[in-house]
């Protein structure tokens, strides 16, 4: 019989091995944004699980092939397991036979897959739009069910009372050890991803050593009669709603860019016209500026006046194209009315729209782009339309479907996964992946980027274009008078720009927990649009072969 001091050892090598595996692939394909995933593999439950699932849900191109790999992951999660429950079992405490564990823990590969499937599922539509708070929205719920899920491999009620409190701090370490593999996986050159992800490895056996332990040795579970698993799965599914409320009251958030540009006459040294197009969700209730200079962006386009019709949340859906098109009116028509060169201000969706305008139908008299909190890298994974049943990504499609519409159902936001602004990103994501934060010639660009875009893409250079980094959220910025006067310098003709040290770090302790990028060159869809991929280059703005 194997000694525990073996035992340990064979677990250590095991969960090792495979974290070097994938590394060793990933870095063979030159696949860099996805290299920091590979110390997930032989983690604790349930992140192993979301490992895989992000994987399944943007690498598959049918249903045929989605259940294949699925049935193949649960067996080989129920064989994994096994083998680390029986290497980590204490040696002081008599163990179940191998048998009981092998149907225990193929019955919880399952069950895992499928409380874990909406979270990674909500992943992979993060990484459409490039939104953090929906990132956050995929990984609370896990981070709270991890320390109840750990112990279903091991204890026979597992779905009663609470986890014990070194049991939490166990899986508040597992957390904190992925997360900063991740990063030193991104950080190091090359081939010594492969040390750092065995390393990691290491660190999982021990963690799985210890959470075993920890499991089977608690000295008394507390509410030991409340199903407590079942009550938190339960409550995890409103963390999809709560993020967003929750998101708003962030300070700085009130800090937007109609506040900065609508409410108040532009200085005299500003020669520009300026059009100001809000974000998704945003509303206009038809009321001017109080500079003739400037115009609202309207959704609905102008009226036979030839001024922004109001418009409400809805009519931010619509598809980048068909904004495009109403910009290019009312560029024109300003531009008439007012004989100046235009500057376009977008936040958000209006950033998107405003650099798509530039690049698709640009006027000569644009010579300027301010855009507040780009969408940075979005369209990294993709679903192909309701009326395809092939295509990357086909059953991700469904299961978002699903979700947004129960989440609709219960008063939460109600944006969908085929809503035409949504669609625009995914069927034109070569485009905003490599080449939205480039320069264009005789247009002055500069992107005001807060903090929390640094957990919305993989590591890597980002950006061509001049950018000024500040604290905020997604659509708000701190320090109002700081980017205000920003603002105004650079419509007065100066050049801007702020990096601050945190931002790097920031991108790389995010990243881990991203979906994995699909690569651009096996979709079909994308053929038309075909560009460099930054998951690969690790660059964007490379020209197009």
């Amino acid at each position: 019989m194997l000694t525990l001091d073996r035992r340990l050892v064979g677990l250590l090598l095991l969960t090792a091995v495979s974290p070097a595996i994938e590394a060793i692939v990933l870095v063979s394909l030159g696949f860099v944004a996805a290299q920091g995933l590979a110390s997930q593999t032989s983690a604790v439950w349930p992140y192993d699980t979301y490992h895989d699932l992000r994987w399944l849900f943007v690498y598959h191109d049918s249903w045929a092939m989605f259940l294949f790999w699925f049935a193949l992951l649960l067996v080989f999660r129920g064989v994994f397991h096994t083998v680390l429950v029986v290497l980590a079992w204490p040696a002081e405490m008599p163990r179940p036979p191998v048998r009981w564990l092998l149907r225990r823990n193929f019955g919880l590969a399952l069950l895992v897959a499928i409380v874990v499937a909406p979270w990674a599922a909500i992943s992979v539509a993060a990484s459409v739009v490039a939104l953090s708070w929906v990132l956050l929205a995929s990984l609370l719920p896990m981070f709270l069910l991890a320390p109840f899920l750990q112990r279903a491999a091991v204890v026979r009620a597992w779905w009663r009372g609470l986890p014990s409190v070194s049991l939490v701090g166990w899986s508040l370490m597992n957390f904190v050890v992925l997360t900063v593999a991740g990063a030193v996986c991104w950080s190091v050159p090359g081939w010594w991803t492969v040390p750092v992800a065995a390393a990691a490895g290491v660190a999982n056996g021990l963690l799985w050593n210890r959470t075993v332990r920890s499991a089977l040795l608690a000295p008394r579970v507390r509410w030991a009669r409340v199903p407590a698993t079942p009550i938190v799965a339960i409550l995890a599914l409103a963390v999809p709603m709560l993020v967003p409320p929750l998101v708003n009251v962030v300070p700085g958030k009130e800090l937007d860019v109609e506040v900065m540009v609508l409410d108040q006459p532009l200085p005299p040294e500003v020669t520009h016209a300026v059009i100001v197009l809000a974000g998704y969700g945003s509303d206009y209730d038809g009321e001017q500026p109080p500079d003739p200079r400037v115009e609202r962006f309207s959704y609905r386009g102008l009226g036979p006046d030839g001024k922004p019709l109001p418009y409400d949340r809805d009519d931010t859906t619509i598809s980048v194209a068909d904004s495009v098109r109403l910009l290019e009116e009312q560029v024109d028509r300003l531009h008439h009315r007012t004989a100046r060169q235009v500057a376009l201000v977008g936040e958000s969706e209006g950033a998107m729209v405003a650099r798509t305008y530039l690049q698709q139908r640009s006027h000569p008299a644009v010579d300027m782009l301010i855009m507040f909190s780009p969408l940075i890298n979005a369209g990294r994974a993709y679903y192909p339309p309701r009326d395809q049943s092939r295509g990357w990504g086909v059953v991700t499609g469904w299961q978002l479907r699903l979700l947004f519409g129960l989440v609709d159902l219960a008063g939460g936001p109600g944006s969908g996964p085929d809503e035409p602004f949504i669609r625009s990103l995914v069927d034109n994501a070569p485009f905003y992946r490599n080449q939205l934060m480039c320069p264009l010639p005789g247009v002055r660009i500069v992107a005001f980027v807060p903090t929390s875009t640094a957990a919305e893409a993989p590591p890597g250079d980002y950006t061509e274009i001049p950018v000024f980094q500040v604290p905020g959220v997604h659509g708000g910025l701190l320090h109002r008078g700081l980017v205000s006067d920003q603002l105004i310098t650079f419509l007065d003709g100066e050049a801007i720009h702020q990096h601050r040290d945190e931002y790097p770090l920031l991108q790389r302790l995010s990243a881990a927990w991203q979906a994995p990028p699909l690569a651009i060159a096996v979709n079909p869809a994308w053929a038309a649009s075909r560009q460099p991929d930054p998951a690969f280059t690790g660059k964007v703005c490379l020209p197009t072969r």
